[in-house]
């Protein structure tokens, strides 16, 4: 398909910035309840959800946790050759390829070498990409110049296309943990980030309350809505709950730059599904209950422990990309935000509740005021 037909006009003033509160307070648009028409849209709030459930039913969230993977660098010439002069840049980890090497996105790639080395620092210099003030804004001390003090090096050993390097950390995955929890800022969108900085409160906002297993360098959205209080109402309509995982990757926020989605590459990102979860999603359609997937982390992930036409327990990476004539054998209904257009996210959901479906729900929810991305108000969308 053309990637122009999931473009739309989004107001910028409907960009949430940050999320309300409390969470389940957020608004949700119901797509496809009742039917399948076009005007089939029911104005709901993330604290009705369960009211659209059964106890048959089975809910799948996932339980990655957002690292702080935002890092701040000044790269060394490789072999210590300093003749190039220093240079600033930033890097998004993205992937986890092994115990001490990354897959990243990093700024001023053309100016950066195969074998140079990147220092990351735990505070800013006072030249350090000539902007104080957002050293200010993520609540950092300036140091003594000349340079701030390394807490965490690596090297570069390949460069790729569109910004992507891989990295080779110095130390064990013991000592390079430590260094990221430390060192490391809270890698919120950028669409987010374009408009202010990062801050305290992005720590918690920007972190489910399901976050069990680090490896996330995005957050699964979807569950930001979820509060204590809402699990509890779920419980006293006996919804049943379970959790698989998914990192999410940075690569879910790369823009499509083909004009056909066949021409499309997906970033790979890992996952699990475990037995005992097939066993529970199996048990759960057989008694005609359905599956529920909260964010399209999950459902991508369940979705490819059903590639072989059978649902098996899974574990490792997977690239899926779903767009419109998608056959999809495990998920029935779909709790997610409002995506951005020409995104492999909002082909996904067109293919999970139709195109025309859900331009008719964006375009209701742009003129209701809906909030939208990250941080914004919800989506619940029943299977075309």
């Amino acid at each position: 398909m053309k990637v122009d037909e999931f473009d739309f006009e989004l107001p910028e003033g409907l960009i949430a910035l940050r999320p309300v509160s409390p969470r389940h307070a957020a608004r949700q648009l119901v797509v496809g309840a009742r039917g399948y028409s076009n005007h089939d849209l029911q104005d709901s709030t993330v604290w009705d959800f369960p009211n659209f459930l059964s106890p048959q039913d089975l809910v799948i969230v996932n339980n990655t946790k957002v690292i702080p993977s935002y890092l701040f660098a000044k790269r060394v010439g490789a072999r210590g050759d300093l003749h190039r002069g220093n240079l600033h840049t930033e890097v998004n980890l993205h992937k986890q390829v092994d115990d001490t090497t990354w897959l990243a996105f990093a700024k001023k790639t053309k100016r950066l070498r195969i074998g140079d080395r990147l220092d990351f620092v735990e505070k800013f210099e006072d030249n350090f990409g000539g902007n104080l003030a957002q050293a200010d804004n993520l609540g950092l001390n300036h140091p003594p110049p000349p340079f701030p003090n390394v807490s965490l090096s690596a090297i570069i050993l390949e460069k790729h296309e569109g910004g992507e390097i891989l990295l080779r950390f110095e130390g064990d995955v013991f000592h390079i943990t430590q260094k990221l929890l430390r060192i490391g800022h809270m890698p919120i969108p950028p669409y987010i980030a374009s408009k202010r900085a990062v801050d305290e409160a992005d720590a918690a906002d920007y972190q489910t309350m399901f976050a069990a297993h680090s490896g996330a360098v995005a957050a699964p959205t979807a569950s930001l809505h979820f509060t204590p209080e809402l699990l509890h109402k779920m419980a006293q309509q006996n919804i049943r709950m379970a959790e698989v995982t998914l990192h999410v990757g940075a690569g879910t926020f790369l823009p499509v730059k083909v004009t056909d989605t066949n021409d499309h590459k997906m970033h790979a990102e890992w996952g699990e599904v475990s037995a005992d979860i097939v066993a529970k999603i199996l048990e759960t359609k057989a008694k005609g209950g359905r599956i529920i997937a909260v964010g399209t982390t999950v459902l991508r992930i369940l979705e490819s422990a059903a590639q072989g036409g059978t649902l098996k327990p899974f574990c490792g990476d997977t690239s899926i990309f779903i767009t419109p004539g998608y056959d999809f054998k495990v998920v029935d209904i779909l709790m997610t935000n409002f995506h951005l257009p020409r995104s492999t996210l909002f082909m996904l959901v067109s293919a999970f509740a139709g195109l025309p479906q859900m331009r008719a729900a964006y375009d209701h929810a742009m003129r209701q005021g809906y909030r939208f991305y990250s941080y914004g108000d919800s989506c619940l969308l029943f299977r075309q």
